[in-house]
């Protein structure tokens, strides 16, 4: 028998990042790609599902998901695309701002795509997840991986600049609600979405696209980062908040990447418990954040498998 995997569903870019407009490094990211390259340097079996251009680009970011342990077998290339590209600009406290250079409507899922299995994670949020041009692909992925018993973790991640597509997307948006075990995403994602600001009141919203079942009713989560103020974790049993430890920071980009990734390897770990599972999640977000890249530092990688021995 297999092994469980973490199958990740997004897009990829080359993160180009800028401190006083001078650039400083560049690596391969996207959102769902940065959480899955972390946990493959973690030791956990990744695969990815994405698509890339048939240019040096699309090779360097092939290249690196293989030397962090992450399976390409579900890359998509595309010959004549261009790989896209993500400048993040980060101000005097070191957050990030961005400039996407990739076209939405160009994109298409067209190679080999996964088989599911119980206990399988999926990963998966950000536009990719609700690109009306390549929906009926990822909806139907997302559909198979929940009937065959995996379990979703689906990071909102919307951004403002895709307001204007709401009407279109939302109903994407919702299934994806429906069928994920948990849901992340931050107060200004749902503001963008509702219109809301307080946290009871999105939980509400959010919890009307679970099924409700009589044998174990509304097993889902939600989880509300708002930032450094406290995080907000709904479950069955009610909310419980965890504050936000406070560190310097060098770049936030790949950070709510990260708190995804450090929370589902909490849980391949076997910490069934919210508060482990958040406190491995700020673990791996801080981690990043205390330096100039997209994924967990080798330190981390070596006390993480210390602490397994």
């Amino acid at each position: 028998m297999t092994n469980p995997r973490v199958i990740g569903i997004g897009e990829t870019v080359l993160d180009i990042l800028f401190k006083d407009d001078q650039p400083q490094k560049a690596v391969p990211g996207g959102s769902t790609f940065n959480s899955i390259v972390s946990l493959g340097r973690a030791g956990i079996p990744c695969a990815m599902v994405t698509e890339v251009g048939g240019d040096h680009v699309g090779d360097m970011i092939c290249n690196y998901l293989k030397e962090n342990g992450v399976s390409s077998d579900y890359v998509c290339r595309h010959e004549q695309v261009k790989s896209h590209l993500s400048l993040a600009f980060l101000d005097e406290n070191n957050d990030a701002h961005y400039v996407f250079y990739k076209d939405h409507a160009s994109v298409s899922l067209d190679g080999p795509l996964p088989e599911f299995k119980k206990d399988d994670v999926v990963l998966f949020g950000s536009f990719f997840a609700i690109n009306p041009a390549i929906r009926p692909v990822v909806g139907k992925l997302l559909r198979k991986a929940h009937e065959a018993g995996a379990w979703l973790y689906y990071d909102v991640n919307f951004r403002k600049n895709h307001i204007a597509d709401l009407p279109d997307v939302m109903p994407n948006i919702e299934e994806n609600m429906r069928l994920a075990d948990v849901v992340r995403g931050s107060m200004e994602d749902f503001e963008y979405l509702y219109g809301l600001h307080d946290a009871d009141a999105i939980y509400q919203r959010v919890r009307r696209h679970w099924p409700y079942n009589t044998s174990n009713p509304d097993p889902h989560t939600l989880i509300l980062t708002n930032g450094a103020l406290p995080i907000r974790v709904y479950t069955p049993e009610g909310c419980e908040t965890y504050p936000v430890q406070p560190i310097e920071t060098v770049s936030t980009v790949g950070a709510g990447d990260n708190f995804n990734a450090g929370y589902i390897y909490a849980k391949m770990q076997g910490f069934n418990d919210q508060t482990s599972c958040i406190a491995m999640a700020q673990r791996w977000s801080q981690d990043v954040c205390r330096q100039l890249g997209n994924n967990i530092s080798d330190e981390l990688v070596a006390s993480i498998h210390n602490e397994k021995v």
